[in-house]
């Protein structure tokens, strides 16, 4: 996975014929990168070491133009999926170089490698030029790790890196605060919906109460129609006999 993390810086000796021979390394990242990590297109495997890998990339593809006499130039740049090395020369062969995440600014990388190419060339310039592999790594340390620990973080040295981190956290809290806005108008459209249909659900149930009186009004008026029936008949049996009867008795 890419990112933006600085792993090391190496200083190498351009020969003649083309190898860069590691005269002093320092590994930033605490010996993540020792045994090639997961990238074997850039690492050469995991049994081969930062520093190998890096050498055959410059010596495959060595800086693009040497600089003026005491400055360092020529940079390129080499990525792979998941890191990137950046590395350029000086007219003497001294050549200096970082590997970082592929959302490390290149930029960064070569002020970077400015800065440590200074102070190393003051103090180890023409021991470099002789010095065995590696030999200078404990000698020069604390010239690499000072560097490391300075652009370890691109938005302190850098300002465009300092506004891209802006406008990303802006970035960031917009999209929170779209997602928050979103989830509010589900919740809303959701209410809204029980609300709907708590309203028809009412409407039914008004409907059927009004029908539900209805029936038990006609109810009602038949149980008393029946009831009024039978309370006439009732009167009809005993009065008819006895009308009957006082007729007679008129007559």
């Amino acid at each position: 996975m890419s990112d933006n993390k600085l792993r090391c810086a190496l200083v190498y000796r351009l020969e003649s014929g083309g190898k860069a021979v590691c005269v002093a390394k320092y590994d930033h990242a605490g010996q993540y990168e020792t045994h090639g990590g997961a990238d074997s297109s850039l690492y050469g495997g995991r049994d081969q070491s930062y520093a190998e890998a890096v050498s055959g990339v410059i010596s495959g593809d060595p800086p693009a133009g040497l600089s003026q006499p005491g400055t360092l130039g020529g940079f390129k740049v080499v990525q792979s999926d998941q890191h990137q090395v950046v590395y350029g020369a000086d007219t003497d062969g001294l050549c200096c170089a970082c590997i970082s995440g592929t959302q490390y600014p290149s930029r960064v990388a070569i002020g970077m490698l400015q800065d440590l190419y200074k102070d190393f060339n003051v103090k180890y310039g023409d021991a470099s030029k002789t010095a065995a592999e590696n030999s200078l790594s404990k000698k020069a340390k604390s010239i690499l790790q000072d560097v490391c620990k300075k652009y370890e973080d691109p938005s302190s040295v850098d300002k465009t890196s300092k506004i891209l981190g802006q406008v990303d956290a802006v970035k960031g809290q917009m999209q929170d605060n779209i997602a928050n806005m979103l989830k509010n108008t589900e919740k809303a459209e959701d209410m809204a919906a029980k609300s709907e249909q708590l309203n028809e659900q009412a409407s039914v149930f008004k409907k059927r109460s009004t029908d539900l009186k209805k029936q038990m009004q006609w109810k009602n008026l038949k149980m008393t129609l029946i009831l009024g029936g039978v309370i006439l008949v009732i009167v009809l049996i005993v009065v008819v006999p006895l009308v009957v009867r006082a007729k007679k008795l008129a007559s």
